[in-house]
């Protein structure tokens, strides 16, 4: 086929890189990327048939194969570049010069989503804005959020991130700040920057061609790159810096009350005049600000010298500061009442967010009827009409099985709505309501079940009201899921173990805690080749809440060996016993199935020794009906240098085995050896396929991979109540609490029975309030325990409390208890709420 010539010349109202989530065929432009882990031109094909017609492909992934796909697609405009993501921002900075609007960019280590979505709150007044969706701040995500701008803005936000060098030059092209805001600078990606000022000059680079720079001098850090480097190289840039200590620039202090932070403001020299600031050196600007974290102060500060430099009075900003609340950029998914699964995408309320979510729900298949609640769009800067058109075919490409709008404006526009049938039946139905009152006080509230639901809506519509009315109720304690760390510690294995090894996940004792369904769902969607459960009865409730991957059960039984069968589940056999009772099921019910056999090589607890093999080998060759998927087997100390030499005999022996195995079968089914501790220290254990287990829920086996993990999960309570009990008195059962000191006790909603250990009894434990390590008091009770609060300043009742989690690890907490922290994490308990969130 011929290609087209650059540059790329396209009407497409959508830039798409992931074929999943695919909405508006006919008006994207699909940019096919080659990745570690995903091919985006094994989709062509597919894409062509459901009518998308532009395609960008790279050279380098043009196969033979591929080429003969895209000769079959003769409506098809194909552009073949070296480089989709590279092409894909230099479509969007094209699409960016079109526009003369103020830009803001924002970057830093932390704070830029939220120092985003502040300043699109508190200017929205006076501007129509369009900003990167979520944290949409990378290499794909900042080219998706620059093409949303249109002639109806004027005024754009977009955050930028960076994990390497040279990345920011290629994100400055696409967004062309004129204005800059650096947040901060932190740890996150040191391990690929030789030092802190690599990292902060590469972030500056994002400010090459701003007009104005806004910063805190207090990073000593940047403030000298910027005073010894940046200001010579932007002679013409306006420097606004402020700081708490500095006497240069902008002087901030603050004082912190119980629920706000009174913020100053001034030039220190009183001779002097900012330009461009709306006060004179010596006047004091005054501004209370709804926080009294000193990181949400930090961020607060960044937009306040924002709107001052927008020309914002004194007066303006702090009526425009009332409004602000705590930004929430996850969707959460969270168990509901009757049967139902609730994502809560509340006051997240844009266009392009509305299609993350809607996204975010197709991808859950635990319940097969979805559920859009959502209010009107406000703010968005497009034509009523046009935006509830647009709403309208988006809702109807998801094949939604119930949709409820709730607002006069969506109300008026419920006309441009519809749902498809499907297998043409009509199954769901389309509701409006004019105000959040009007839905909760309907019957359909309770009608809705076995759904999973999405709710989105501006802060005005309260739809707290409705997540309130829909969730699961539980006491205050809950695990939180990132499902993100997940997918970031699924990726580095995957980087670790290259293309050609597979990957089995291990999800037995309901995915070490965290939830065998929704991790098992967002792995397969991440497209992981097998899965492994203890118990047959996990491998059935994975199939029943919509997972289709293969899935092994370690520990089948006669009594599971129909719902095996059934439900298409793969069983380990581990003994002449179970591979005899197997087989003759089978044979009886004139059946095959694909079974996996488990080798002893030293670990002594299941599988079929090396004498035992001539049994073995008897049995499968004569029962053409088993068809071995696997043979494995487990290493005892991988984990540990002190058994290395046993490590290796083991490899051998497994070596040897299998080879004798295949040779008898007479096929070479898939090996597999190594677990998380295996894959980091024994690469030549990786084999054909490796069993990732915990360290996919962010443990690893060295000090090197633990610093390249994130933390999936964490353990959270509340305070239920505080009290100050004098020295000398005891606290807790059997009166083992001793108090030395006048003290300030807190009593949080989290026990034995909830999974803390009573290990962590009488100041073994500690927990983080307010980020304040404060240790337990007297022994654990089943569902409760107190802990001292004396030196946490403004504590409340009701805030929230770490049991663990990025900042208190589960792997310090095993240590306190001399256990591991596989045990920490399952013994977590079901009835601790999980809530699951992804950024």
């Amino acid at each position: 086929m011929k290609f087209q010539t650059a540059p790329i010349s396209t009407q497409a109202q959508y830039l798409l890189n992931d074929s999943r989530q695919l909405s508006s065929p006919s008006s994207s432009i699909f940019f096919a990327i080659k990745g570690l882990h995903h091919d985006g031109h094994q989709y062509l094909d597919d894409l062509y048939r459901k009518g998308v017609r532009e395609f960008v492909v790279e050279k380098s992934a043009c196969t033979t194969g591929v080429m003969r796909e895209l000769s079959h697609m003769p409506e098809a405009k194909v552009w073949q570049v070296e480089d989709s993501i590279l092409t894909m921002q230099e479509v969007a900075a094209q699409h960016r010069a079109q526009f003369a609007i103020p830009v803001i960019g924002v970057t830093g280590s932390n704070g830029k989503t939220v120092v985003k979505e502040w300043l699109s709150q508190l200017l929205a007044n006076r501007f129509q804005i369009v900003k990167s969706p979520k944290s949409y701040n990378s290499q794909i995500g900042v080219p998706l959020s620059v093409w949303q701008m249109n002639k109806a803005h004027t005024l754009a936000i977009f955050e930028a991130g960076i994990s390497r060098p040279e990345e920011m030059k290629a994100l400055q092209k696409v967004i062309q700040p004129t204005i800059g805001i650096f947040t901060n600078i932190g740890t996150a990606h040191n391990e690929f920057f030789a030092e802190t000022s690599q990292k902060i000059r590469e972030k500056m680079k994002l400010f090459a061609q701003a007009k104005t720079f806004i910063y805190c001098s207090d990073y000593v850090e940047i403030d000298e790159i910027v005073k010894k480097e940046f200001i010579f190289e932007n002679p013409s840039c306006k420097i606004l810096s402020w700081s708490r200590v500095l006497p240069f620039g902008i002087r901030v202090d603050w004082e912190v009350g119980l629920q706000n932070t009174l913020v100053t403001l001034q030039l220190d020299d009183p001779d002097t005049e900012k330009e461009d600031l709306p006060f004179q050196g010596g006047h004091a600007m005054k501004l209370d600000v709804p926080f009294t974290d000193e990181a949400s102060i930090e961020n607060a500060i960044h937009c306040i010298v924002s709107m001052i430099h927008l020309g914002y009075n004194e007066l303006e900003i702090q009526a425009r500061l009332q409004i602000l609340r705590p930004i929430s950029m996850r969707l959460e998914m969270k168990q509901g009442v009757r049967g139902n699964y609730l994502i809560d995408d509340t006051y997240n309320n844009d266009l392009a967010g509305l299609t993350i979510a809607l996204n975010f729900l197709n991808q859950q298949k635990q319940r097969e009827t979805k559920v859009l609640i959502l209010s009107d769009l406000l703010e968005t800067g497009v034509i009523e009409g046009e935006l509830y058109k647009h709403i309208a075919h988006l809702v109807k490409a998801k094949h939604l099985d119930m949709v409820i709008g709730i607002g006069e404006i969506i109300t008026r526009n419920c006309s441009l709505f519809s749902i498809p049938a499907k297998n043409g039946v009509h199954q769901g139905a389309l509701h409006f309501f004019r105000s959040t009152q009007d839905f909760l006080e309907s019957k359909l509230i309770k009608e809705i079940k076995d759904s999973v639901i999405l709710v989105k809506g501006a802060r005005k519509f309260g739809f707290e009201q409705v997540v309130s009315k829909l969730v699961k109720k539980t006491h205050g304690t809950i695990l939180e899921i990132n499902l993100d760390a997940i997918t970031h510690n699924l990726n580095y294995y995957r980087d670790k173990i290259g293309q050609q090894t597979k990957i089995m996940v291990m999800v037995k004792a309901f995915a070490y805690g965290a939830g065998s369904t929704e991790v098992a769902n967002l792995l397969q969607f991440h497209g992981v080749d097998y899965l492994t459960v203890a118990y047959a009865d996990e491998g059935v409730a994975l199939r029943q809440n919509g997972v289709y991957l293969p899935i092994m059960v370690m520990n089948p039984s006669p009594n599971d060996f129909e719902q095996i069968v059934q439900h298409n589940l793969e069983p380990e056999i581990y003994s002449k016993r179970i591979l005899r009772e197997f087989s003759e099921y089978i044979d009886e019910h004139h059946l095959t199935a694909k079974i996996h056999i488990k080798l002893d090589t030293g670990m002594h607890r299941l599988g079929f020794e090396k004498h035992e093999l001539p049994a073995l080998l008897e049995v499968l060759t004569c029962n053409p009906n088993l068809w071995v998927s696997t043979i494995f087997s487990h290493l005892v100390g991988a984990d540990g240098a002190e058994h290395d030499d046993f490590t290796r005999k083991q490899a051998a022996l497994f070596t040897e085995m299998a080879d004798e195995i295949s040779e008898a079968i007479g096929y070479f089914p898939s090996r597999h050896l190594a677990n998380s501790a295996g894959i980091a220290r024994f690469p030549e254990a990786r084999l054909d396929m490796v069993r990732l287990g915990i360290g996919l829920y962010g443990v690893a086996a060295t000090p090197e991979d633990q610093a390249q993990l994130q933390t999936v999960g964490t353990l959270k309570t509340v305070i239920s109540q505080i009290k100050t009990v004098e020295a000398h008195e005891t606290v807790g059962y059997s009166r083992k609490g001793i108090l030395n000191r006048k003290t300030k006790t807190a009593t949080i909603a989290i026990g034995y029975a909830d999974g803390f250990d009573r290990g962590f009894s009488r100041g073994n434990g500690e927990v983080l309030v307010h980020g304040i390590r404060c240790k337990v008091i007297g022994n654990i009770c089943m569902d409760m325990c107190m802990i001292d609060v004396t030196d946490v300043p403004n504590v409340q009742e009701g805030d929230d409390v770490i049991i663990f989690g990025k900042d208190l690890s589960i792997i310090e907490l095993a240590q306190k208890i001399d256990t591991i922290p596989y045990e920490i994490l399952t013994n977590v308990s079901e009835r601790v709420k999980r809530v699951f969130f992804q950024v």
